[in-house]
């Protein structure tokens, strides 16, 4: 099933949340980073990982290389939604 672009979001938006629970809410934009949102190595891979399990998907890890931004993980989850 190919979930839309603002489903992703709510999830990733969801799991940024519950890594970084102080963040305001309205901080997490599809134009932000998760360095720039105060995620360092571990949390960056805490938000994929959990992302991944919640939309029920296996991506090899070597194609997150050209994530750069919330909107281009997005873009490479719904690849493979």
């Amino acid at each position: 099933m190919t979930m839309n672009e603002d489903d992703i979001f709510t999830t990733v938006k969801t799991n940024v949340l519950a890594v970084l629970p102080d963040l305001d809410p309205d901080q997490v934009t599809m134009h932000g980073t998760l360095t720039d949102l105060g995620a360092n190595s571990v949390d960056r891979a805490d938000v994929v990982t959990m992302t991944m399990e919640d939309l029920g998907l296996v991506i090899p890890i070597s194609e997150f290389q050209e994530v750069h931004d919330i909107a281009s993980l997005v873009a490479l989850l719904k690849r493979h939604s």
